[in-house]
């Protein structure tokens, strides 16, 4: 237990018009550090999460914090990138600078502006995370190799489209109360299991429902040590935190043993001490709806090519034995790639304070995981989260 979060700030997400990305990050900076009742001043190093690949001309955008704060300037700042992770990453980022003691506060910021870009732009700036040299054809860009990924797992494991729409159908329902949320509409099972020129398919099996939402947004956590978290008002620890990157390459790997995030999981629970079973709910990464199948295999919630069991027997609804995304997951809250490793921090860390916005909030919450992936679990970052205050 090095660090914690003692504040934190979270925009809405969906289609921005009227913010920048440099507005965005000015925002929830201010407003983190306000939460967490701490001045500009106190902070020691500031990480932002911004992946871009095309989605801004502005491309050297660590000192855009500094903007909220005339007392940020001549702070350390950098800005990392891993991919759909990009937001863990920097929170990791942050909780290293405490761990090695080279820093005591530290101001992690995510973001990311998407829709002001075409179309055909994001897919291409999308097909960034993937193996180019082998992966850049793929019909239907990031959607087809998920969709590939669907085909291969329905050819092993048998047609798994009802398990893959309840899985839609219960993020959506979650997202409703989130006012955070891109989309707050319960779609109900029958229109996410059914195609319809209002649901066509995307890719391979996976129709519009599976696929999460190109996304404005921003969120922020400040993080601390323990001794200064103590002294501030609220302090939800890290039990863990562990990050594994595997092969780039799909042809490297069998891809629907989701290896990175299952090693990932297995050293924070370890860390931490703990059992899957012990926490109070998980907050996935949902980027496409086979993904969050798979990953209830990874995480060690039910066997290998028995997802649909966890969905189907109710193990992940919000009021089930584990619930997974209350918030709404990126498929109903959005996807704004540097934000969203954040966003699931943020929210998390609300859950543990009985403070989770709307009607998302997660009855006797003590323990919160999170799982949040770069690529086609390329990437892999795993947090347990406690309150110690």
């Amino acid at each position: 237990m090095t660090g914690c979060i003692v504040g934190w700030a979270h925009t809405p997400f969906g289609r921005l018009d009227t913010e920048s990305v440099e507005s965005l990050i000015v925002r929830v900076a201010n407003e983190a550090l306000a939460d967490a009742g701490l001045a500009p001043a106190d902070v020691d190093e500031i990480v932002l999460g911004h992946f871009n690949a095309g989605f801004s001309a502005q491309d050297f955008t660590a000192s855009l914090v500094l903007q909220a704060s005339p007392d940020l300037r001549f702070k350390r700042a950098l800005r990392v990138e891993n991919a759909c992770a990009t937001g863990s990453a920097a929170v990791h980022q942050g909780l290293k600078a405490i761990e090695a003691r080279m820093a005591r506060v530290v101001l992690v910021v995510g973001a990311e502006q998407m829709t002001t870009t075409p179309g055909p732009e994001i897919g291409r700036n999308l097909l960034k995370a993937s193996y180019v040299r082998e992966e850049a054809d793929i019909e239907g860009g990031f959607a087809g190799i998920f969709g590939k990924i669907a085909n291969l797992y329905f050819q092993k494991y048998g047609d798994q489209s009802d398990a893959l729409a309840m899985i839609a159908a219960k993020n959506h329902k979650n997202g409703v109360g989130n006012p955070y949320a891109q989309m707050r509409k319960d779609l109900g099972y029958e229109f996410c299991r059914t195609s319809s020129e209002k649901n066509p398919f995307v890719a391979g099996p996976l129709k519009r429902t599976d696929c999460s939402l190109v996304s404005d947004g921003a969120a922020a956590v400040v993080l601390a040590d323990v001794e200064t978290a103590l002294r501030l008002n609220k302090a939800v620890a890290f039990r863990a935190a562990a990050h594994v990157q595997d092969f780039l390459p799909l042809s490297k790997r069998d891809i629907l043993r989701f290896e990175g995030c299952t090693h990932a999981w297995q050293r924070a629970l370890a860390a931490a001490g703990l059992g899957l079973n012990e926490l109070s709910f998980v907050e996935t990464h949902d980027c496409f709806t086979i993904a969050e199948l798979i990953e209830y295999e990874a995480m060690g919630l039910v066997p290998e090519g028995q997802g649909a069991r966890a969905v189907k027997e109710g193990l992940t609804q919000k009021d089930g034995p584990l619930p997974v995304n209350p918030s709404g997951g990126l498929k109903a809250k959005g996807h704004p790639i540097g934000a969203t490793g954040v966003s699931m921090h943020a929210l998390t860390a609300m859950q543990l304070c009985d403070a989770a916005p709307g009607d998302i909030q997660v009855k006797n919450a003590t323990l919160g995981g999170i799982f949040n992936m770069g690529g086609a679990a390329v990437a892999n970052y795993v947090s347990i989260l406690e309150r110690i205050k």
